[in-house]
């Protein structure tokens, strides 16, 4: 098993590793670093680059100077340990001023307020020299459906996301916005819940040619999706601009655990999509970007778990590239896939030329009861996955 390099462009939150065990049922169980103190460590193991909340390096109510000297210093340290600021994002939920949301709270005076602190972290990503803008709305959305004007509250989450997209352009800053959807938590229901909403209102901004998206995978698990199929229609809208794995186990809180340590089939075919692409689609539309990790060490484990689980995103991914490669070389794999006709999928239904009269018109021998009878061998497909996976 091969260690990481940057060359595989492995990224991570420093909320993630900074993260000190707190939930809501008690306090921390770690000490907090300085976030320039993690970058060392995450350089050693094979990490590329680490990406960051503006609160994250700042206090909330920090003043001008201390924002810049705290700033310079993460700017240093990442640079010494030859790591990439790849993404910047900003922390609209934390502070009670937030309760009922940034760009979509009722109270006019904290939405201007929320878009001004998004403008300045904009600011801040350019600065780092980031090429991503995160998104995520946690506080956008609902418990009581009494409580907004929904056609209100799309408006405005449109007016300030092409606000922010028409700054970016204004600027010539370089970077694109990354959308994170989710169904809920910490609000009862969520605006955006899903990457399918998401791309429903970039397709009404006025900016949306820089506006795409950063699924992550437990937010689409907890809505019970299919986080590899959720990649595979962002590509296919040219809108993956960024993605945060982690690990989910099914229809519960925010687990954030470590990519690969809940679906685990989903993980493998989610490394199979991003290595491999899709199989007969080799016009398709293939996902470049960094391999972010977006989770939470376990509240058990001490610092060296910080590092153990780190060392574990970047090591479960490794190893299903590896299986997915295998998988998608293995003759006997390929010829199943011909047998189940998957590569017959990329063939047009329609014929190029072919008008819609003579496509109607034509007797193409097709007998119904046949096709009902075919046996199509897709548990044995599954199967040799399988045994790639764990065999």
């Amino acid at each position: 098993m091969r260690t990481p390099t940057p060359e595989d462009k492995f990224s991570f939150g420093l909320w993630t590793v900074g993260w000190t065990g707190t939930d809501p049922f008690g306090g921390p169980s770690r000490p907090a670093l300085d976030p320039w103190e993690y970058s060392d460590k995450l350089a050693e193991l094979g990490a590329w680059g680490i990406t960051f909340h503006d609160n994250d390096v700042y206090a909330f109510d920090a003043t001008e100077d201390v924002r810049k000297a705290r700033l310079a210093q993460l700017r240093d340290a990442a640079a010494k340990a030859g790591l990439t600021i790849e993404m910047v994002t900003t922390n609209t939920f934390s502070h009670p001023t937030f309760k009922d949301g940034g760009l979509t709270a009722n109270d006019r005076s904290v939405r201007r307020f929320g878009l001004r602190k998004v403008l300045n972290a904009v600011d801040v990503a350019a600065e780092c020299g980031a090429t991503t803008f995160v998104m995520w709305g946690g506080r956008e959305g609902a418990e009581y459906d009494s409580s907004k004007d929904l056609w209100a509250a799309l408006a405005r989450y449109k007016e300030g996301l092409d606000t922010v997209a028409g700054y970016i352009k204004e600027q010539g800053y370089g970077l694109r916005i990354g959308l994170e959807p989710k169904p809920n938590e910490p609000r009862g229901d969520i605006f955006l819940p899903s990457i399918g909403h998401a791309l429903g209102l970039i397709a009404d901004l006025d900016h949306g040619d820089i506006v795409g998206l950063n699924p992550e995978v437990g937010h689409e698990q907890m809505a019970n999706l299919n986080y590899t199929h959720g990649l595979a229609q962002a590509l296919f809208s040219d809108k993956l601009f960024h993605i945060d794995l982690n690990g989910q186990k099914g229809l519960k809180y925010d687990q954030d655990l470590a990519f690969g340590h809940g679906d685990l089939l989903s993980a493998f075919f989610t490394v199979d999509l991003l290595v491999n692409g899709f199989p007969f689609s080799p016009e398709a539309t293939r996902y470049e970007g960094p391999i972010h990790f977006d989770y939470k060490p376990s509240r058990t484990e001490g610092m060296q778990g910080i590092w153990d689980s780190a060392a574990a995103n970047m090591e479960t991914y490794l190893m299903l590239a590896d299986k997915a490669r295998a998988f998608r070389a293995d003759p006997a794999v390929q010829a199943l896939l011909k047998e189940n006709l998957v590569d017959q999928l990329a063939v047009p239904t329609i014929a190029p030329g072919e008008s819609l009269a003579d496509f109607r018109a034509a007797d193409d021998g097709f007998d119904a009861d046949a096709a009902g009878a075919r046996e199509y061998r897709f548990v044995e497909l599954y199967q040799a996955a399988l045994r790639h996976l764990i065999g």
